[in-house]
Parts: C-alpha cells; sequence; structure tokens
C-alpha cells in the first residue's frame, strides 16, 4: 500500500496531466483558427500523449489499492498574441510538470518508495524529452516562423507527427 502523501501526490498528477491534454487541445484549437493544421495535429497528438500519462497513473493507484479520485479540469486562461506564444507557453507548461513529478520523486525517496520511485523513473526521463520537443519547436519557428514559404514547410512537418502509444512506459 502507497503511504496517503504519495497517493494524493500521484492523485493530484493525474488531474494535472489531464488539465495538460487539455490545455494542448487548446493550443491545437487556436493553430486551428490560424488555418495552420499542422500545428493543430501536434498539439492533438501531444495531448492524447498526456491522457496517456494520466492512464498510467491512474492504473498505478488502482493496482496499489487506491481509489482515484478527480477534480474538475480547469479551463486555460491563455490568450495567444502571435504564433510564437503557445510554444513558449507549452514549453512553460512542460517545465512546470517536470518540476510536479521532481517533488513527488523526491517524496518518494524520503519515504524510502523504491516502487514509486521506479514507477516515476520513466516519468522523469519522459519529461526531459517533452521539455527538449518544446525547446525544438521555439528554434524552429524563430527560424522558419517569420518566412511564408518556411513556415508552410514547418506546418506540413508538423502534421506528419503519428501518434504511438508508449510501449515502454509504465504498463497501464
Amino acid at each position: 500500500m502507497l503511504e496517503k502523501k504519495i497517493a494524493d501526490l500521484l492523485n493530484d498528477q493525474i488531474n494535472k496531466e489531464l488539465y495538460s491534454a487539455y490545455l494542448y487541445l487548446d493550443f491545437a484549437n487556436y493553430y486551428a483558427d490560424e488555418g495552420l493544421d499542422g500545428f493543430a495535429h501536434w498539439y492533438e497528438v501531444q495531448a492524447q500523449e498526456e491522457r496517456d500519462h494520466a492512464f498510467m497513473m491512474r492504473r498505478y493507484l488502482i493496482n496499489n489499492g487506491i481509489r482515484v479520485t478527480f477534480d474538475a479540469i480547469a479551463k486555460p486562461n491563455k490568450e495567444f498574441k502571435n504564433h510564437m506564444d503557445p510554444l513558449e507557453k507549452g514549453l512553460e507548461h512542460e517545465q512546470y510538470v517536470t518540476s510536479l513529478i521532481t517533488n513527488i520523486y523526491h517524496v518518494a525517496f524520503e519515504q524510502k518508495d523504491y516502487k514509486t520511485m521506479q514507477f516515476l523513473d520513466w516519468f522523469i526521463k519522459e519529461q526531459g524529452e517533452e521539455e527538449t520537443n518544446a525547446e525544438d519547436m521555439i528554434k524552429k519557428m524563430k527560424l522558419f516562423g517569420h518566412d511564408a514559404k518556411g513556415l508552410y514547410a514547418l506546418n506540413q512537418e508538423l502534421a506528419s507527427r503519428v501518434y504511438t502509444p508508449s510501449t515502454t512506459g509504465p504498463s497501464m
């Protein structure tokens, strides 16, 4: 059985992961409205991945005898001034999520909950990838986003992203 503090943190993280999916769908809506369907698609795939993260954590809690509870998902309150704005807010959000998962890991370490630490190892690695992806999106937009042809090519590249459920993550 998990310690209550760890169970509560993981349960809260499930809701934060679902909010992440909701936030990325909001980004997708913005880009769809702007006619950038590749960017919209990229964030739709990102939303699916965030949902998967929530499901993995949910399954972990259930497998450890913890009843999962859901909170209301907050409405994203982001206003976008330009095409770069969601990308920068996406990086900020991923850094925030990294800090949350790192905190859960720290608490698990303090309580010598090695099983939860092992479970979280995948998420820590995943967050590194998420931050790198967000940084790469910003770099590409800075390089190509101010040129119509470059923006078109970048939009096409992002449209090719394929959703693939994790086969290496914690089992759902």
